[in-house]
C-alpha cells in the first residue's frame, strides 16, 4: 500500500525529547530551593541532545497552549560541563535579557535571535561571550537590543521603582560602544530591522570573514564598505533596503556573490525604478549568480532576466511554494500574498505538491500565530487542502498536524475571519473520531466561541454544528466531562436567545440536537438541563414552534434521557408537562419520531408505578389509553431517523407488570429495530441479553397478547 503525505513517523529522539521536557521533574530535574528547577546531578548530555531539547522547548512554548513554562529552564543549560549548547533559535517576546546571560557560557556556533523585543543592550554583552565560537548569528527583528534598560522618557514617577530586569529599553539610550570586535569566526549575519539610529558601517566594520550578510530594511547612507566582502560574500539580502545608483553600483563590484536579493515591498513607496540596463549589468557583472530576487520593483523596459531558473513567484505552483518557503520566517507580508496564490490553486485548479503545500502554511501558521493576514489566508488555504478532494492521500500524523495548528489559531486569534476558516476546517475531519486526541481543548474552543450573546451567525451555526457532532457517538465519560465545561448551559443560552428573537433556525435546532445527545445515558448532564431552566424552554419553544417537527423530534428525544433517569423523573411528573407528553402522543411530525419518543418519556414515568402519580388530571389510565391507541397506529416498518447505543433503557421495561403498555413499546420498539435494520441491531440485542428477557415477557401473565406476539 503506498504511503500516504506525511506518513513518516516521529523519531525515537524526537518523541523523547518532548516527553522529558512535559516531565522534567521526572526525569531530568528535581525541585529546588524556591521551586527552581534544578538539573541532576548525574545528569551529562551532548550538545546533539541539548540543542534538540533547548529548540523543541522553544517550540512547544511558542506552538502548544498546553505545554508549561518553565521560568528557570535556561539555567539548566547554565553549565557547560554537565550541558553542552551550540545551535540555539530564539523568537518573540517572552525572551529576556537574564535566559540569554544563563546561557553564556556555552560556546555557542549558532544563535538566532528572531523579533525577541524583550532584549536590550545588556544581552549585547552578552553577545560578546559567545564571539570566539560563534559562526551564524541572527538577530533579526530585534529592534530593543541596541538600546539600554531605563525607564521610558514618559514613565510616571510611580513606575520608576520597575524592576531594571524587566524595565523597557529607553529609545533614547542608544548603546554605542558596540560593535563586532573580535567576532572573527561570524560567517552567517543577519540584521534586519537594525535602527535608523545604528550606523551599520561602524558596526560591521571589523567582520572580515562574511560569506552571508542580511540587513534588510536597514538605512545605508554610505554603501561603499560592503566591498570589503567583495572576495567572500556568497549572499546579499537587501529586501526593503532604498535603493540608489550608488549601491547598484556597489553590489556588482561583489563578483562571488551566487545569491542576491534586492526586493522590495510593493506598497512602499520607491524613487528607483528598475531598468533593463541595471538589470543587465547586474547579470553581466555577477556571474556566480544563481538567484535573484527583485520582486516589488516597478519594471521599465521590458525588463527580462535570461537563464535565471528557480526563482521565486506566482506563475505557477512551484513558484508559490518557493514563495512561501523562502519568505515565511522574514517577510510574512510576502509569504500572505504567496499563501493567498496558493490558496486559490487549492480551491479552482488542483494542488499536485499537497504534502510539501501543508507542511509549508503549518509552518507559516506557527511562525506567525499574532499576524492576522497570515492567520486569515493559511487557515483559509488548509480548508481546502484538507477537503474531500485531497483528504485520501493524506496521513493520521499530518492531519493531526493541522488539527493542533488550527485550534492554536482559535486559540490565539480572536477574529471572525480566522474563527470561521478554523471551524470550516475541522468540518473537514471525521467527527468525534479525528478530534478525540485533543478532545477537551477542542470543546472548551468551541464553548468559548458560542459563550458570547450575540455572535457572528455563520461561525455560530458552524460551532454548533461542531459541538453537536463531538457528542454525538462518545462515551459517557467524555460526555460527562464536556457537561462539566459548562455545554448544557451554554446551549441552552442559545436556545434561549433564539427564543427572544422568535427564530427557529439550524442553530436552534443543532442546540436542542446536542442536548440530546450529551444528555444520553448520562444522568448528571439530565439533571443539569433541569437545573437550567430546560423544561421552560422546551415549553416555550413548543408553544413558539408549534410546527417545526425536527425541533420537536429533537426536544423529545432529549425528554426521553431525562425520562431514563428513575430520581429525575418525579421533576417530570406534573399535570402540565403530562397533558403535553400526552397530546404530543398524536402528533405525525417527522414520521412516528415524535408520537414514539413522546411515548417513551411516559412509558418509563409509568413504570414507576400508580403510586407515584399524585394527580386528579389527566388520569393515568386515560393517559395510558392513549400510549395503546398510539403504538397501535405506527407502521411497525418504519425506517427510523434515531441511532441506539445501548438497549439497556429499553430492556429495563420489559420483565415486568406494572406498566403493560411500558413493556409494550418497549417490545414495539427493539421488533422494529431489529426488523429494519438487523445487521446492526441483532447483534446488540443479543450481547445485551435481550432475547432472555423477551421470553420473561412470554412467561409473564400480565403480558398482553399483542407484545407477546411481537416478543416472539
Amino acid at each position: 500500500m503506498a504511503a500516504k503525505a506525511g506518513d513518516n513517523p516521529d523519531s525515537l529522539m524526537t518523541l523523547a525529547t518532548a516527553f522529558c521536557l512535559r516531565n522534567l521533574r521526572k526525569t531530568m530535574c528535581y525541585q529546588g530551593y524556591r521551586n527552581k528547577l534544578c538539573l541532576r546531578s548525574d545528569i551529562f548530555l551532548p550538545s546533539e541532545i541539548c540543542d534538540k531539547l533547548f529548540n523543541t522547548y522553544m517550540e512547544l512554548v511558542h506552538t502548544d497552549s498546553n505545554f508549561e513554562r518553565q521560568e528557570s529552564f535556561f539555567q539548566l543549560f547554565s553549565d557547560p560541563r554537565s550541558t553542552r549548547l551550540t545551535r540555539v533559535q530564539l523568537r518573540e517576546d517572552f525572551m529576556r535579557d537574564r535566559d540569554l546571560e544563563a546561557i553564556r557560557k556555552q560556546d555557542l556556533i549558532e544563535l538566532h535571535l528572531t523579533y525577541c523585543n524583550g532584549l536590550s543592550a545588556r544581552s549585547l554583552k552578552t553577545l560578546t561571550c559567545f564571539r570566539e565560537t560563534l559562526v551564524s548569528l541572527c538577530l533579526f527583528g530585534c529592534s530593543h537590543i541596541f538600546y539600554r534598560k531605563g525607564a521610558a522618557p514618559l514613565a510616571s514617577t510611580e513606575d520608576s521603582e520597575e524592576d531594571e530586569e524587566e524595565g523597557p529599553a529607553s529609545r533614547h539610550a542608544l548603546e554605542r560602544d558596540f560593535n563586532f570586535q573580535g567576532f572573527n569566526r561570524l560567517r552567517l549575519l543577519k540584521l534586519g530591522g537594525l535602527p535608523e539610529e545604528v550606523d551599520a558601517e561602524t558596526l560591521l566594520k571589523p567582520l572580515q570573514a562574511l560569506t552571508s550578510l542580511d540587513l534588510s530594511g536597514v538605512q545605508l547612507p554610505r554603501t561603499a564598505f560592503l566591498t570589503q566582502w567583495k572576495d567572500r560574500l556568497a549572499s546579499l539580502v537587501l529586501y526593503n533596503v532604498d535603493l540608489s545608483e550608488e549601491l547598484v553600483n556597489t553590489v556588482v563590484e561583489l563578483g562571488n556573490l551566487r545569491h542576491l536579493d534586492i526586493s522590495r515591498e510593493s506598497r512602499r513607496a520607491s524613487k528607483f525604478k528598475m531598468t533593463r540596463k541595471i538589470l543587465t549589468a547586474i547579470v553581466q557583472r555577477l556571474v556566480n549568480l544563481v538567484s535573484l530576487d527583485i520582486s516589488g520593483h516597478i519594471m521599465l523596459d521590458n525588463c527580462t532576466v535570461p537563464h535565471l531558473e528557480d526563482v521565486t513567484g506566482s506563475k505557477n505552483e512551484d513558484q508559490v511554494l518557493n514563495a512561501i518557503e523562502a519568505y515565511t520566517e522574514f517577510r510574512p507580508e510576502l509569504a500572505h500574498r504567496a499563501i493567498n496564490q496558493l490558496f486559490d490553486i487549492a480551491r479552482i485548479q488542483h494542488c499536485s505538491q499537497l504534502l510539501r503545500a501543508l507542511q509549508l502554511v503549518i509552518a507559516a501558521l506557527k511562525c506567525h500565530k499574532y499576524d492576522k493576514s497570515i492567520q486569515v489566508t493559511g487557515s483559509a488555504a488548509l480548508f481546502y487542502l484538507t477537503n474531500t478532494e485531497y483528504r485520501s492521500d493524506q496521513s493520521v500524523r499530518l492531519r493531526r498536524e493541522v488539527i493542533h495548528v488550527v485550534l492554536n489559531g482559535m486559540e490565539q486569534y480572536q477574529e471572525v475571519t480566522v474563527q470561521r476558516n478554523c471551524c470550516l476546517t475541522l468540518c473537514n475531519f471525521s467527527i468525534p473520531e479525528e478530534l478525540e486526541f485533543q478532545y477537551s481543548r477542542v470543546n472548551l474552543l468551541l464553548l468559548k466561541i458560542l459563550e458570547p450573546a450575540r455572535q457572528d451567525e455563520s461561525i455560530q451555526r458552524i460551532a454548533v454544528h461542531l459541538c453537536n457532532a463531538l457528542v454525538c457517538q462518545v462515551d459517557n465519560h467524555h460526555k460527562e466531562a464536556v457537561g462539566r465545561m459548562g455545554f448544557v448551559k451554554t446551549m441552552l443560552n442559545l436556545i434561549q436567545k433564539k427564543l427572544q428573537d422568535r427564530m427557529c433556525d439550524q442553530v436552534m435546532e443543532f442546540s436542542w440536537s446536542a442536548l440530546w445527545n450529551i444528555t444520553d445515558e448520562t444522568p448528571d448532564n439530565c439533571q443539569m438541563f433541569l437545573n437550567c431552566r430546560g423544561m421552560s424552554l422546551f415549553l416555550e419553544c413548543l408553544e413558539e414552534f408549534p410546527d417545526k417537527q425536527e425541533l420537536h423530534r429533537n426536544m423529545l428525544g432529549l425528554l426521553g434521557n431525562v425520562a431514563e433517569v428513575k430520581a429525575l423523573r418525579p421533576q417530570l411528573l406534573t399535570p402540565q408537562f403530562i397533558t403535553v407528553f400526552s397530546n404530543l402522543l398524536d402528533s405525525k411530525a417527522d414520521g412516528i419520531e415524535v408520537s414514539y419518543n413522546a411515548c417513551g418519556v411516559l412509558s418509563h414515568i409509568m413504570f414507576d408505578g400508580p403510586e407515584v402519580w399524585s394527580m386528579e388530571e389527566p388520569r393515568r389510565d386515560m393517559v395510558m389509553d392513549k400510549m395503546w391507541d398510539a403504538i397501535q397506529s405506527w407502521d411497525v416498518s418504519s425506517r427510523r431517523n434515531i441511532n441506539y447505543r445501548s438497549f439497556e433503557p429499553i430492556l429495563r421495561l420489559l420483565p415486568q407488570g406494572i406498566s403493560p403498555v411500558s413493556q409494550h413499546w418497549a417490545t414495539w420498539a427493539l421488533f422494529n429495530l431489529v426488523s429494519v435494520y438487523p445487521s446492526k441491531y441483532c447483534p446488540l440485542l443479543i450481547k445485551e441479553g435481550g432475547i432472555t428477557l423477551l421470553e420473561k415477557v412470554l412467561e409473564l401473565d400480565s403480558s398482553q397478547e399483542e407484545t407477546k406476539d411481537m416478543a416472539r
